[in-house]
């Protein structure tokens, strides 16, 4: 595997990362969604320092991780119901 050295800049801030080539551009896309979110907290929003716009960016994006979690577990949830009501019909059908 491939590891690559890369920079990412958050908030004013350098941070040097080892990185697996493969997950590079998404760093990158990561890292520029959150100087985007800081940058939004602070202009909309009574942000008293770079530290209160990364925590509302931490909640913001741990919320959508969590939603996007639970929506992926009923996804699961409803295709593995359907798929046993699926197997269901076809051992009947076959029974017959």
């Amino acid at each position: 595997m491939e590891v690559r050295r890369i920079t990412i800049n958050i908030a004013g801030r350098v941070y040097p990362l080892n990185v697996p080539a493969a997950e590079e551009e998404t760093l990158r896309k990561v890292g520029k969604q959150i100087e985007s979110m800081i940058k939004d907290f602070e202009q909309n929003f009574d942000v008293r320092d770079k530290q209160d716009a990364l925590a509302m960016c931490a909640l913001k994006l741990g919320t959508n991780a969590e939603v996007t979690s639970m929506n992926y577990d009923k996804t699961i949830q409803s295709t593995n119901e359907r798929l046993t009501q699926i197997n269901q019909s076809l051992n009947n059908e076959i029974g017959k």
